[in-house]
């Protein structure tokens, strides 16, 4: 069987959400941080790396409990790519593909995460797999273990999508079945649609 690790992204200022974190925001009657946690511990992944930064004080907390390493990264302000840096750092554990993962996207479910990952074990091709819904990029991009020394050698400025920029022969688009891939909450406005989206899919959310 193929292993997977994953890093999850929960460093972001969340600057578009009007002054709160929106990783402290509720759905399901949870943290957003800890449901999009325990999404991926559901997967049975070899090794998760949660990357906080922002508010870690406040994100860590949240996480009591659950099998995970949590790592900070202290330059979280130098953008996404110093996190997923940092992610890629901490994990120790070999795996044929680390998915990035980012901790804003509540519609992502278990079901959605294997598919994804039994398009990466299936491909002939390429060393990151991006998941697609009607051509628009999504999340989490799943990245070949072969590629994590790159990233690291890069450094902090050189994250997934810039090394998509400069192989793009070695990326392949996986067109998912639904938009989970797409849906991420930003704004106070994400917030509220989501809220109602979720309530109509689970009345007890």
């Amino acid at each position: 069987m193929t292993s997977f690790s994953a890093i999850l992204i929960a460093s972001g200022e969340s600057r578009r959400m009007g002054g709160g974190n929106k990783l402290l925001l509720e759905l399901g009657g949870e943290a957003l941080v800890r449901r999009c946690a325990r999404m991926l511990l559901a997967a049975e992944l070899c090794e998760i790396v949660i990357v906080t930064g922002h508010e870690a004080d406040l994100v860590t907390p949240q996480l009591a409990g659950l099998p995970l390493r949590i790592v900070r990264n202290g330059a979280y302000r130098n953008g996404q790519m110093s996190s997923v840096h940092t992610g890629f750092l901490a994990l120790s554990v070999p795996s044929a593909g680390v998915i990035v993962a980012l901790a804003d996207q509540p519609l992502l479910g278990v079901e959605d995460l294997h598919a994804l990952m039994a398009a990466f074990a299936e491909r002939s091709r390429g060393s990151f797999l991006v998941p697609t819904w009607h051509g628009a990029r999504g999340n989490p991009v799943i990245v070949d273990w072969a590629q994590r020394q790159a990233i690291l050698a890069g450094g902090a400025n050189l994250g997934c999508r810039k090394l998509i920029e400069r192989h793009p022969e070695q990326a392949v688009s996986w067109e998912a079945a639904n938009d989970h891939v797409v849906v991420d909450l930003d704004s106070p406005e994400d917030y509220a649609r989501l809220r109602a989206r979720i309530a109509t899919l689970c009345p007890a959310a």
